[in-house]
C-alpha cells in the first residue's frame, strides 16, 4: 500500500526500520502517469519497503526539503536520511536496486 506523505505525516510515517521510497509526482506529469503502476506495484509485492507519494503541488515544503527540481523524483530514505534517488523513469528492477543499494 502506498502512502499519502505529506508535511504533517512526514516524521511518524518516515520514523522506521524500513527502507522509505518516496516518489515525487504531480497529476500533469506524463512520466510520473507512467511510472505510477510500477510504485503501486512495488508497494503491494514489497512489504520490507515503506512505499510513499508526494505531490509536489500539494507538498512544495517537502518537495523543496528534498530539492525535487524534476519529477518523477524517487528518494530512498534509511534511518531518516537520504540514501539514494533518481530522476526520470525507472525500471521495476532498477527501483528495487535502488532501494537495496542505498547506503
Amino acid at each position: 500500500m502506498e502512502i499519502k506523505l505529506t508535511v504533517e505525516n512526514f516524521e511518524s510515517v518516515t520514523s522506521t526500520d524500513k527502507p522509505v521510497l518516496i516518489d515525487f509526482w504531480a497529476t500533469w506529469c506524463g512520466p510520473c502517469r507512467m511510472i505510477a503502476p510500477t510504485i503501486e506495484e512495488i508497494a503491494n509485492e514489497r512489504e520490507d519497503i515503506l512505499v510513499c507519494k508526494c505531490n509536489v503541488d500539494e507538498e512544495t515544503p517537502l518537495a523543496a526539503r528534498f530539492g525535487v527540481n524534476v519529477i518523477p523524483t524517487l528518494v530512498v530514505l534509511k534511518n531518516g536520511r537520504v540514501a539514494a534517488r533518481s530522476e526520470g523513469l525507472a525500471a521495476k528492477e532498477s527501483i528495487i536496486r535502488l532501494v537495496e543499494n542505498a547506503k
